[in-house]
């Protein structure tokens, strides 16, 4: 579940029920959290949970089936069979245990009763807390028959997480992963979504760093051994620019274009990294060397 990278004004009471982590932090008041073997076995945990929950649901997804329905086939998994709860679930006032982000919704779309049709692509955000700790992922969905358009863009933002975890190794910085996503989506004449990134996760839904989707290699904080957080691209077809709905939380293209998520949550290990949300379908290994 992507955070925002906030405006400089203050947040109106609408915009507060969205998690906003700050633009200019104060590198005293602000620290990343390097977890400990004892974290990291209870964020493989989460992250093996939270991929279980995306793979059960895909049978699911089809035309007529609406987010709603999603949302509470979801719910019950994660409480009655993973005895876990919902992350997402009355988080800052989020009303539903997943987040459905359908066409052009960027993000944090909330499930609700309208059903979904053939040629629709879904992006569907689960991130599951366990013996305190998260894991948080999310993958795209093509219901029926997709357009080409929409394929196309589905496989290139795929392709920019996978890019993105490549670049993850200590001594690495996190403008290095943001460049190398906004020039492969760029290079296929994409747009990355600004407002939004990835964030540091644990036994908090969003911890420090931010982990932006573009920028400049060679800036940013440096990768440490034991930092955990998510890569979440969110990529549009047309341009980059977002708009909030009036329920203070989905997220659309402003002109209205395809836009399409893929999202990991990552272990920096001593010589790369761990996919701790890694599921069957994704070609990627396990632990990736940098």
């Amino acid at each position: 579940m992507p955070v925002i990278t906030p405006i400089h004004s203050t947040p109106s009471a609408k915009q507060r029920n969205t998690y906003r982590a700050p633009t200019h932090r104060d590198q005293d008041s602000m620290s990343i959290v390097i977890k400990t073997p004892e974290e990291m076995e209870k964020m493989r945990v989460a992250g093996r949970l939270a991929a279980d929950v995306l793979e059960m649901i895909e049978e699911h997804v089809k035309t007529g089936v609406t987010t709603e329905q999603l949302n509470q086939i979801c719910h019950d998994y994660i409480v009655n069979e993973q005895q876990a709860i919902p992350a997402p679930l009355n988080y800052h006032g989020f009303p539903k245990s997943i987040c459905t982000s359908v066409n052009h919704v960027i993000c944090h779309g909330i499930p609700a009763d309208k059903k979904l049709k053939d040629g629709d692509i879904i992006n569907i955000d689960i991130t599951v807390i366990k013996d305190g700790y998260h894991g948080d992922s999310s993958k795209m969905f093509m219901v029926g028959k997709p357009s080409i358009m929409a394929e196309r863009l589905c496989r290139v933002t795929l392709e920019c997480l996978e890019i993105g975890i490549k670049m993850v190794k200590p001594g690495r910085h996190l403008g290095d992963i943001g460049e190398a996503i906004q020039k492969h989506a760029e290079a296929h004449n994409y747009s990355v979504v600004r407002e939004y990134c990835g964030h540091g996760i644990g036994a908090e839904f969003h911890e420090e760093p931010q982990v932006l989707h573009y920028g400049k290699a060679g800036t940013g904080d440096v990768l440490e051994a034991g930092m955990c957080f998510t890569i979440e691209p969110m990529i549009n077809v047309g341009k980059r620019h977002s708009k909030m709905l009036g329920d203070g939380w989905t997220v659309i293209t402003k002109d209205r274009s395809l836009s399409a998520q893929y999202e990991h949550t990552l272990l920096v290990t001593e010589d790369g990294c761990e996919i701790l949300t890694l599921r069957k379908d994704d070609t990627l290994p396990r632990f990736i060397k940098g």
